[in-house]
């Protein structure tokens, strides 16, 4: 009971942000919270951006509030630690050549959730660099996407540690989530679907686990590059298209575990070069073209106990 009431107490002032209120407006709210304030937003459309947040608060929106950045720039600027931002759907940050422009931009943060929103006709999604022990969980995030150089990413972090990606859903964009220098970090249970170029795509991270995802219908499902001690199992792969698509890209890659994954009707399975110290094991392959396709410089890989049904071609090296 004590515990409970330290932090029940934690955020025990509120504001509530409505048409009809006091205060309308969600950058009023913040400026005049005290840190770990709640501020409730009732149901209405907002249209705000570059909305600063920069004291800890617990944001919840009630009965989907809609927060919409009229494609004017960022909507949600988040530049400090135990913030937390649930229920609400956020729109239409801006889009640029020159600047990455995202609904929920956060950098160097730590502790923090944003859980239950929807992020729609984003550029950036979630935009999350030099931050740590995050959690971002049961979102979806959306655009429409047509070209990469003019699309961006649905969850993009930049070096950061100790994240937890899980249970999101991410299409139509360019990639779906997308690592660069992150470590420790987990990506569990989400369904990236429809993107233009990877439902993954991940780079220069080391320390990582990927499992319970289902990547489908992406230019390419998953690209993992010039990391090490990755586990990646229980994916499934599906239906990856292309003249040079594939389920899972492994480049420059080592000492990584790839168990019980699905590779189902992708052009190429898995597709690896450069890739040394590699377990591959209870994976089934099934209705691939190539089901494994090794290229040079790949050392020291074992393959045990995996499935090839019904695949063009199950092996080439």
């Amino acid at each position: 009971l004590f515990i409970v009431f330290i932090i029940s107490s934690s955020y025990s002032q509120s504001i509530e942000v409505c048409k009809t209120c006091k205060i309308n407006s969600i950058a009023e709210a913040i400026i005049m919270a005290e840190p770990h304030t709640k501020i409730s937003i009732q149901k209405g459309i907002y249209k705000e951006h570059d909305i600063v947040i920069n004291k800890p608060l617990q944001i919840i929106g009630n009965n989907n509030p809609i927060i919409d950045g009229e494609k004017k720039g960022y909507v949600f600027i988040v530049k400090t630690d135990s913030v937390s931002v649930s229920g609400l759907t956020i729109k239409n940050p801006g889009q640029s050549y020159t600047k990455d422009y995202a609904a929920i931009y956060i950098s160097n943060c730590t502790h923090f959730t944003f859980e239950n929103n929807i992020l729609e006709n984003v550029f950036f999604g979630f935009l999350i660099e030099k931050s740590h022990y995050g959690t971002i969980i049961n979102n979806h995030v959306s655009s429409h996407a047509v070209q990469e150089a003019s699309s961006g990413n649905g969850i993009h972090l930049w070096q950061c540690s100790n994240m937890l990606i899980k249970k999101n859903e991410t299409n139509n964009l360019r990639d779906g989530i997308y690592f660069e220098f992150v470590s420790e970090s987990s990506v569990i249970d989400n369904y990236s679907h429809d993107n233009l170029r990877y439902g993954l795509h991940f780079m220069f991270s080391n320390h990582d686990e990927y499992h319970y995802n289902t990547f489908k219908n992406n230019g390419a499902g998953v690209a993992v590059m010039f990391s090490k001690f990755i586990m990646m199992t229980y994916n499934k792969f599906i239906k990856n298209w292309g003249t040079a698509s594939y389920g899972l890209l492994l480049k420059e890659i080592y000492d990584a575990e790839i168990e019980h994954n699905t590779f189902e009707q992708n052009t190429i399975g898995i597709n690896t070069e450069g890739s040394t110290r590699i377990n591959y094991k209870n994976n089934n392959f099934i209705r691939n073209g190539w089901a494994v396709k090794i290229a040079g410089a790949c050392y020291a890989n074992n393959f045990y106990k995996n499935n090839f049904l019904h695949n063009a071609l199950d092996v080439s090296y």
